[in-house]
């Protein structure tokens, strides 16, 4: 494995750091977050600057970019908001998914529409019974001439209220079959009628917005229907890996940021004479902090250089998963430790990044789900 990076990849990395600090000064991030408003204008800047066409191939309009430079942006993203990362890796990961299941009119369409910015993708998995366990969705639809009319609950659907936003949602297609053989994946605007939205109130990751989302006989053209009729599973199953691979790029980028701010304040911050950084207890609690990130960037990095290889990688994408997840969690309550009262203020950064770091282990797969999976894929699945 090459540890380095192309000309091209060092570029875009250049470009995107250039384009968040033109786009995403701290005060705007902070607006958002109090307001719980999205930056349009920046995701604006994102279409414009082509991020959103990186990963698809150019015969469908993108720029033919792999994993690693999904990765890059992912990263560089979350330095300034992993919030704001999910927006951009939602719209992907679905888009990916189309790209392997659609049909050509739907990869024609839809993808065209993903990245010039005019539609957001969201992911419609959880239910109030059915996180985890998928097996457990209750969500359903049935056909009725050329409309799927589907009726349900879905729960923490992460930007199903922003604009142009439709939503990936996984339903019973076959009530009485195996979940793998009976879920399908339906493409649903957020404003077709019977479509209720309702905004919650979260700790963190409040800009892009989480929601309840309500589906009271909405009717669905047919040709939203993605892959084959009881296929979900395949949908759900062949985006895993480069959803997961995302997540811990983001996780990696948010927590190299909360290293950084603890050790700028470190170096400025005085007591007893002397900058908090030179006292053995924060220098060593701040080199660890740093150890353990870069520990995850190299899981990450690894796992998203076996995807961009075409290889399975399952295995490696779940452990760095879990350990970005749980690294950044980690530091980001160390961090708020450095700073003190600082780091409770809601005029710096710190809290809000520790908000954000709450759910890094929740979602995408939790990490005792991560573990599960893990050691299955060791040989110790239960029987």
């Amino acid at each position: 494995m090459d540890f380095g990076f192309t000309e091209e990849q060092e570029l875009l990395r250049d470009s995107v750091v250039k384009l968040m600090e033109r786009h995403a000064s701290s005060e705007m991030i902070r607006q958002h977050d109090r307001a719980q408003t999205f930056p349009y204008e920046l995701y604006k800047a994102w279409v414009e600057a082509g991020l959103l066409r990186l990963p698809f191939p150019e015969e469908v309009g993108g720029l033919g970019g792999n994993a690693i430079d999904l990765a890059i942006v992912v990263q560089e993203l979350s330095r300034y908001s992993a919030d704001f990362a999910m927006a951009f890796g939602g719209s992907i990961f679905c888009g990916l998914n189309l790209l392997r299941k659609g049909t050509p009119e739907q990869r024609a369409y839809w993808l065209q529409r993903v990245m010039n910015g005019e539609n957001i993708f969201a992911i419609g998995i959880s239910e109030p019974d059915a996180g985890s366990d998928v097996g457990a969705l209750k969500t359903h639809a049935h056909l009725d001439g050329d409309h799927y009319v589907v009726n349900g609950q879905k729960l923490w659907t992460t930007g199903a209220g922003l604009k142009g936003s439709v939503i990936n949602t996984y339903v019973k297609t076959d009530r009485n079959a195996h979940y793998r053989k009976g879920m399908s994946l339906l493409l649903i605007d957020n404003d077709m009628p019977g479509v209720e939205l309702r905004k919650l109130e979260m700790l963190g990751r409040r800009c892009v917005g989480t929601y309840e989302v309500f589906f009271h006989d909405v009717r669905v053209p047919r040709d939203r229907l993605v892959g084959l009729e009881n296929g979900g599973w395949d949908c759900l199953m062949g985006g895993l890996q480069i959803e997961r691979a995302v997540s811990a790029a983001g996780s990696c980028g948010a927590a190299q940021a909360i290293v950084d701010l603890a050790v700028s304040y470190a170096a400025e911050r005085k007591q007893f004479g002397q900058a908090i950084g030179s006292f053995q207890a924060i220098g060593h609690m701040i080199a660890d902090m740093q150890t353990e990130v870069d520990a995850a960037k190299m899981l990450m990095w690894r796992a998203v250089w076996l995807v961009s290889q075409d290889r399975d990688a399952l295995k490696e994408i779940t452990m760095a998963k879990l350990f970005a997840a749980e690294t950044y969690a980690k530091v980001a309550n160390l961090g708020v430790q450095i700073m003190g009262g600082y780091g409770l203020n809601a005029e710096y950064d710190m809290q809000r990044f520790f908000r954000d770091a709450r759910s890094a282990t929740i979602a995408a797969g939790t990490s005792q789900t991560q573990r599960n999976l893990i050691a299955g894929l060791m040989g110790l699945k239960a029987k």
